[in-house]
C-alpha cells in the first residue's frame, strides 16, 4: 500500500483533537469536582469517606474502560474509525450533561449516588472507545517520517482537556462565588458539556473515513472477527508487550498531572480555585512538551524518550513532591516553584506519552488497529494510571505519609521500565502503509 497523504491532514488533526479535548475535559470535569461531589451525593457523617467515596467514582470511570475499547475497538475495525468515534463523542457528552441534572443526596438519598455511578459508567466506557478511533484516525493521514510529531499534537488533547475543565470551573466559580457554585452553580461545567460536544460533532461530521481504511474495505481485507484476530492469534503478544509500555505510561501520567491537583488540595490544604490556578498554568506551559517528545521520537525512536520518561519520574517524584509541599504551605505559597515543579511533572508526562500514540499505530496492522490500540492504552491507562488518585490519596488519608502515598507512582514506572527495556520494540522505522513490514 503507498502512502496517499490527504492534503487537507492538518484539518483532520485539528477536528480529530477538538473532539478529544471535549471528551477528556467531560471525563476530567469530574476529578476536578470531586471535593464538591462528595458533600452532594454521599452522606456527611464522615466527610473523608465522602470523598473516598467519590474518587472511588472517578476510578470506577477508568476501570470500565478497558470494556469500552473492547467493544468500540469491534466497531471501529468493522465499521469505520470516523463513525465510531461519532458515537463515543456523543454518548460522553450525553453522561456527563446529565450529571449537571442529577438531583443531590439531599433530594433523593443513596439514589444520587447510583444516578452518578451510572453517569460515569457511560463516561467510562464511551472514552474507552475514543482515544484508539482518534489516535487511529490521525495515524493514517500522516507520513510515516512525521507520525510523532502530528499524533504528539492529538496527545496534547488531554492535558488540553483538563486545562479547558479547570478554566470553565475557574470562570464559574469567579462569577457567580463560591457560596453559589457549592450550593448549585458546579452544575454549570456539565451543563457546558452538552454546547462542546454538540459543536465537536459538527466538526466531526465534516471528516472523510481515513485512506488506509478505505483501501483496506476496498481489497476486501478487513477483518471478519477483530476480537479473535486481536487475542486469539500470535497478535496477543503484543498486546501484553504494548500493556506493559502503557501501564508505565499510565501511572505517570495520572501522577504528573492529576494528583497534582489532589496534592494540593489534600495534602497542602490550598484552596480549589488557587490550586486550579497553579495547576492550569504548569500544564498550559507545559503542553508543548507532547509535541516536543513526539517529534523526537521521529528522530532518535519511540523506546528511549518513553522509557526515559518513565526512569525520571520513578527517580525524582519523592524529591518533588517534598518540594512542591515545602513551597505550598498555606498561607505562604511560592507560586513560581509551586508551577515550575508541576511543569517538569508534565514533562516527564510529554516523554512518555508524546510518542505513544505513533508507537501503538505502528505497532499494530491497520485490519485490527483500532481494537489493538484501544485495549492496550485502556488497560494502561485506565487501570494502571486511573489508580493513582484512589491509591495515593487512601494511602496519604490513612497514613500521612508523602513516602507512602508516592510508593505506587513509584514502584509502577521502574518495573514497566526494566521489563519494557527488554521486551519493546523500536517501531519508528516502520511504516503503517506497508502493512507487510510493520512489526517486521
Amino acid at each position: 500500500m503507498a502512502a496517499k497523504i490527504p492534503q487537507d491532514f492538518r484539518t483532520v488533526i485539528v477536528a480529530a483533537s477538538v473532539g478529544n479535548v471535549i471528551e477528556w475535559y467531560d471525563f476530567y470535569i469530574f476529578g476536578s469536582l470531586a471535593a464538591v461531589l462528595s458533600v452532594k451525593f454521599f452522606e456527611q457523617s464522615n466527610p473523608v469517606a465522602a470523598l473516598l467515596s467519590t474518587i472511588a467514582l472517578f476510578t470506577a470511570g477508568f476501570l470500565i474502560r478497558p470494556l469500552g475499547a473492547f467493544l468500540f475497538g469491534w466497531m471501529g475495525d468493522r465499521v469505520g474509525r470516523k463513525y465510531t468515534f461519532l458515537v463515543t463523542l456523543t454518548g460522553m457528552g450525553l453522561g456527563t450533561g446529565a450529571i449537571g441534572l442529577i438531583p443531590t443526596y439531599a433530594d433523593i438519598g443513596l439514589t444520587a449516588a447510583f444516578l452518578l455511578f451510572g453517569m460515569r459508567m457511560i463516561q467510562g466506557l464511551c472514552l474507552g472507545g475514543e482515544y484508539g478511533g482518534a489516535i487511529t484516525y490521525v495515524a493514517e493521514h500522516v507520513a510515516d517520517e512525521h507520525r510523532g510529531y502530528y499524533t504528539g499534537w492529538l496527545q496534547t488533547s488531554p492535558t488540553l482537556g483538563i486545562v479547558v475543565s479547570l478554566a470553565v470551573i475557574i470562570a464559574t466559580r469567579t462569577y457567580f462565588g463560591n457560596d453559589v457554585f457549592n450550593a448549585w452553580a458546579w452544575r454549570v461545567p456539565f451543563l457546558v458539556s452538552f454546547v462542546l460536544v454538540a459543536v465537536a460533532i459538527y466538526i466531526r461530521l465534516q471528516l472523510q473515513e481515513t485512506p488506509i481504511f478505505e483501501e483496506i474495505k476496498a481489497k476486501g481485507q478487513m477483518t471478519k472477527n477483530p476480537w479473535k484476530e486481536a487475542f486469539l492469534s500470535s497478535n496477543i503478544k503484543y498486546i501484553l508487550i504494548a500493556c506493559v509500555v502503557l501501564i508505565g505510561q499510565g501511572v505517570v501520567w495520572y501522577s504528573g498531572q492529576f494528583w497534582a491537583l489532589y496534592f494540593l488540595q489534600q495534602v497542602s490544604k490550598v484552596d480549589p480555585l488557587t490550586s486550579a490556578y497553579i495547576v492550569g498554568a504548569a500544564l498550559l506551559l507545559a503542553t508543548p512538551s507532547l509535541i516536543l517528545y513526539g517529534w523526537l521520537s521521529d528522530k532518535i525512536g519511540r523506546k528511549p524518550v518513553i522509557l526515559g520518561g518513565m526512569l525520571l519520574a520513578s527517580l525524582t517524584y519523592y524529591p518533588l513532591y517534598v518540594w512542591l509541599g515545602a513551597v505550598t504551605q498555606p498561607g505562604n505559597i511560592n507560586y513560581p516553584i509551586a508551577i515550575f515543579i508541576i511543569f517538569i511533572l508534565v514533562n516527564y508526562v510529554g516523554m512518555v506519552y508524546g510518542p505513544v500514540g505513533a508507537f501503538l499505530a505502528e505497532f499494530f496492522p491497520g485490519r485490527i488497529r483500532y481494537t489493538s490500540v484501544s485495549v492496550p492504552y485502556h488497560i494502561g491507562n485506565g487501570w494502571g494510571g486511573g489508580l493513582v488518585p484512589f491509591i495515593t490519596s487512601a494511602s496519604f488519608a490513612a497514613t500521612g505519609s508523602i513516602g507512602y502515598a508516592l510508593l505506587y507512582p513509584i514502584l509502577v514506572p521502574a518495573v514497566c521500565f526494566v521489563i519494557a527495556v527488554i521486551v519493546m520494540p523500536e517501531t519508528n522505522k516502520l511504516s503503517i502503509w506497508e502493512p507487510a513490514k510493520v512489526r517486521a
